[in-house]
This record gives structure tokens, C-alpha cells and sequence, in this order.
């Protein structure tokens, strides 16, 4: 069966569900969504989500999927390995904990408080010290993120998980857009490592600029 998505690449949200996607080499069509392109207003989109969200997901003919986490979850545990998200409850857990804590530490620390104040805000308007508060508290949790990969390869163990797409997924924003980030050697190495894999470069590498207020 085929998967369609709805939302636009440049939508993190996105990125990481096409990240998934093509970790485990599943066949998609993906159709722009949202932002410049418009079309998640629509009745038809909004029957399938009522939020007017990205990504929407479809598994063939089954029923419209929403919010990232549930779809990385439903991909995961239909055509995942065991490595990407066991079977076992108990080891399905603690990948769920690592995932649960990026998601809510990470990416809700970055996305809004740093990469829309730095990129999504005209230059004039940024604020400096508002920034800097945001980076402090985002870097708080990044040096939990250090210390773990200080162990191991992934934030999850040993093996490529769902915590590593909740996780890995700003990365590439983090270290391209302009701020001032301390040296944390261990995420240094992961993101060298996530950015080898082919489905990291098509999907999350992808251009900002779109998004960029200049003026």
C-alpha cells in the first residue's frame, strides 16, 4: 500500500514523518500543504483534520491519521523492526520516554522560542535577550542529550529508534541557523553521524528560507 501525506518539507513536522518514512523505505506520494501553498483550510482537508494541521497521514485506503507522534507510532509498529520500536512493552517504553522528553524538551524548546524568533521574525523586530533566555533553556536539555550519547551511539541505546526521529529531526536547524551554541562534543558526533543517512539528507536537510522573514 502506498502512503500519502499532506504538509508541506518545510514543516518540521513533516520532516520528521518523511524522515521515518524513509528510514524504512516505505512508498509515498506527499502533497505541499500549509503555509505558502495554502490548502489546510479547506473542507476537505479539514475533514480530515479538523485542526487544520500538518502532517496528515494515509495508509493506503484506511482512515486519516493526525498529529506526528501517533503517526511515527502507527509506521513504527506496522513496519518498523524491533530495533526502531520494540515489542516488548517494557523496551518500547523507555524508547517511548526518550521520545516523549525530546519532543516536549527539544523541539517545543527550539521550534517556537529560538527558530521563529531567529529565522520567522524580520531582524528588526528580534529580540536578543529573549533569544538568549530561550537558547539557556533549550541548552539544558541538550546537555541531558550530551551526557546520554556520551554512553552510546543513539539517544535510545545502541540501535536507530523513534526517539532519535523525535529527537535528530532540528538538529539540522540548530546547527545551520545563527546563534551561539556551546560545545557539546557527543551531539557534535550524533549530528555528523544522522547527517550520513540518506534519509536525514532528503528529508530534514532541506531549505529554510521560505520561512525567513528579512524585512
Amino acid at each position: 500500500m502506498t502512503l500519502t501525506v499532506w504538509g508541506r518539507k518545510t514543516s518540521s513536522n513533516v520532516q520528521a514523518l518523511m524522515w521515518c518514512i524513509g528510514e524504512l523505505g516505505l512508498d509515498h506520494v506527499r502533497h505541499d500543504i500549509g503555509h505558502i501553498h495554502g490548502g489546510n483550510d479547506t473542507p476537505e482537508f479539514l475533514a480530515m483534520n479538523p485542526n487544520g494541521t500538518v502532517p496528515v497521514l494515509r495508509d493506503g485506503d484506511g482512515p486519516a491519521l493526525w498529529e506526528t507522534g501517533a503517526i511515527l507510532r502507527y509506521l513504527a509498529g506496522r513496519y518498523g523492526p524491533d530495533s526502531f520500536w520494540p515489542a516488548d512493552p517494557l523496551r518500547r517504553a523507555e524508547i517511548d520516554k526518550w521520545a516523549e522528553w525530546a519532543k516536549i524538551n527539544i523541539t517545543l524548546n527550539f521550534t517556537g522560542p529560538v527558530f521563529w524568533r531567529v529565522v520567522r521574525t524580520a531582524p528588526s523586530m528580534q529580540d536578543p535577550v529573549a533569544i538568549t533566555a530561550a537558547l539557556e533553556a533549550l541548552i539544558r536539555f541538550l546537555r541531558i542529550a550530551n551526557a546520554r550519547l556520551e554512553r552510546q551511539a543513539f539517544l535510545g541505546g545502541e540501535d536507530f529508534t523513534l526517539a532519535d526521529i523525535q529527537f535528530g529531526h532540528v538538529l539540522y536547524r540548530y546547527f545551520d541557523i545563527d546563534i551561539a551554541r556551546p560545545d557539546l562534543p557527543h551531539i557534535d558526533r550524533y549530528y555528523a553521524a544522522l547527517s550520513e543517512r540518506p534519509a536525514f539528507a532528503d528529508h530534514v536537510m532541506v531549505s529554510y528560507d521560505a520561512l525567513r522573514v528579512t524585512d
